[in-house]
């Protein structure tokens, strides 16, 4: 198969490797980048691989590499750092929205997707935001209630970008 060289902004840094066509995002960024952005399900149904594409939550085990080219990606490590939490991650660690954490980058990405749309949703608002996630904890209740304090202080967006690109979900 021939390879095809791709450049991809990946937490602000270029990213340039030469894949396959069919290489699907979720391994360019554990592969190539590093990052810590999980292989949760194969099928699209747990959105451990959320990441943020221009702005956009998209799971990146449905995105191929080739369709990220040229466009910026922010996975978890680019929303802050364990000295510098963002808000939402800070109310995650507040409310205990976290147990094992492998869901957790995908609840923050789904989180602040609700909260860049609805800045004051309702516990009804906000579980359904949530429903393309699973917490194989079961943590449901403290995510939910992490998403809901965050929004109670005011959240403001993290990760987002003016220039949204289309077609990539």
């Amino acid at each position: 198969m021939t390879l095809q060289k791709v450049t991809i902004a990946v937490n602000g840094a270029p990213v340039t490797a030469e894949i396959e066509p069919r290489e699907l995002l979720v391994h360019f960024l554990r592969d190539h980048v590093g990052t810590g952005t999980h292989i949760g399900c194969d099928t699209s149904q747990c959105g451990a691989c959320l990441v943020r594409i221009d702005g956009e939550t998209a799971k990146s085990c449905t995105v191929l590499a080739v369709q990220a080219q040229g466009h910026d990606v922010i996975t978890i490590e680019g929303l802050g750092t364990p000295k510098e939490l963002t808000p939402l991650q800070q109310a995650f660690m507040e409310a205990h929205g976290l147990q094992c954490g492998f869901c957790t980058p995908g609840m923050i990405f789904a989180g602040q997707a609700l909260l860049d749309r609805v800045p004051n949703p309702t516990e009804e608002q906000v579980r359904e935001a949530l429903h393309g996630n699973l917490c194989r904890c079961t943590g449901y209740q403290n995510i939910v209630n992490a998403v809901l304090l965050a929004a109670s202080r005011g959240y403001q967006a993290a990760g987002t970008s003016a220039d949204s690109k289309e077609g990539l979900q």
